[in-house]
């Protein structure tokens, strides 16, 4: 009878080459109630844009299905039902537009749907435009905002406000009829796992735990390409989504196992650890770093323990490499919604004698993103090119370090 939609997007404007990143739709009958429902996080294969608006990380986002992977089951969930969104003018043309860039014209149009929001000035004159006001003056539920299905579950249980008030049979009974007679497209029906977003507080797992688990090597594993991938996804004290896959695909390749991988982040901490004590001092900040780069390393605290007794131990001390810093004159890029915004940062980079750059190149030192494990096509250029990514925060340790002197 019914398909209520909602969707989170990377921006405003299809125009502006803005995609989907979640879709949820919810299916209710002519009563209103709900009957079933589907949601999915999409990968929109570029940046995401405003994440402090609809809380999606690149991490969970980058290993959902693409628009043309979920497209046919989509189709199976919409054909013969009236198509309602809270603001179908703004819904309706993005997933219209999403069809259009598979080669496929959707039966979409807004005249021939419900929108909610229009309706409230029906069945709510007091409320206000947004689903937060009308449910609320409508007497339902609280609601997350800016979840795909919890705000089309919202606008399903307005719509059953709506039939309630309407009485049988509503005055949009033509739109039935009307529903039932579109001429949806025979797409192909993939397999498809829907991605759901993570709950608040939960954490991926270890990217140890996917590494197999067999008897230690009789000789040293090879390193050097492992070491290197770990400098960089370390730089800001935290291993992204994308840093942890190829820090496992780097095992992998080089047939290492787990226990190989674990003597790897052994010897990676003793040598911060000598680090941290070539003056003879270890100071709060020293040991809070050394135990946040063994959190990252599936390692514990008594490890740092192990680390810092051996370095003591270890005159004289050397490092495995130079630290990582920026040079006057370096190129650096940012990409992602940034706040304050990105031409603050931009000129706080020149100011401190750096350059930057509008696009990545072989020549950009470091590369500065919003969410590290964006897929905008800046952060696709960088990772071909071995550039680092960071978050802002650790690239401000990086510029506070370009002015100090030298260890």
């Amino acid at each position: 009878m019914y398909a209520v939609i909602d969707l989170e997007t990377t921006g405003l404007r299809t125009s502006w080459h803005d995609r989907i990143v979640e879709v949820a739709v919810v299916h209710a009958d002519e009563s209103g109630r709900i009957t079933d429902e589907w949601c999915s996080l999409v990968n929109p294969d570029r940046d995401l844009g405003p994440q402090l608006i609809h809380g999606i990380s690149a991490a969970e986002a980058r290993r959902a299905p693409r628009f043309d992977q979920v497209a046919g089951h989509l189709v199976g969930m919409l054909r013969g039902r009236v198509l309602v969104a809270h603001n179908l003018t703004f819904d309706g043309p993005f997933l219209r537009a999403e069809y259009q860039r598979v080669g496929i014209h959707a039966p979409i149009d807004q005249v021939a749907g419900l929108c909610t929001m229009r309706l409230a000035s029906h069945f709510l004159p007091v409320a206000s435009r947004s689903l937060h006001d009308c449910c609320r003056v409508a007497g339902l539920p609280p609601y997350q905002a800016h979840s795909a299905l919890h705000d089309a579950r919202a606008a399903a249980q307005l719509l059953s406000y709506y039939l309630t008030a309407a009485g049988s049979p509503p005055p949009w009974a033509a739109a039935l009829t009307a529903a039932a007679g579109l001429s949806w497209p025979s797409i192909a029906t993939h397999p498809v796992v829907a991605v759901q977003r993570r709950a608040a507080g939960q954490r991926e797992q270890h990217f140890l735990a996917r590494l197999v688990d067999r008897l230690p090597r009789l000789q040293e594993p090879q390193r050097d390409a492992y070491m290197d991938l770990l400098d960089q996804a370390l730089l800001d004290r935290h291993i992204s989504a994308t840093e942890a896959d190829a820090l496992v695909a780097t095992a992998e390749a080089f047939g290492l196992a787990r226990v190989d991988v674990e003597h790897l982040h052994r010897t990676y901490l003793a040598s911060l650890a000598g680090i941290a004590l070539e003056d003879g001092l270890l100071t709060p900040n020293e040991r809070h770093d050394l135990d946040q780069v063994a959190g990252l390393l599936g390692l514990q605290r008594s490890d740092v323990d192990k680390a810092l007794a051996a370095a003591a131990t270890d005159i004289p001390r050397q490092r495995r490499r130079d630290a990582w810093r920026l040079q006057p004159g370096d190129m650096v890029v940012f990409t992602g919604a940034m706040e304050p915004p990105r031409w603050e940062w931009e000129e706080e980079a020149e100011a401190a004698g750096l350059q930057v750059g509008n696009s990545v190149t072989k020549k950009t030192r470091l590369l500065v993103a919003a969410d590290p494990d964006t897929m905008s096509g800046k952060a696709k250029k960088a990772r071909q090119y071995g550039i680092p990514i960071v978050h802002p925060t650790a690239y401000q340790n990086l510029l506070a370090g370009l002015t100090a002197p030298a260890l």
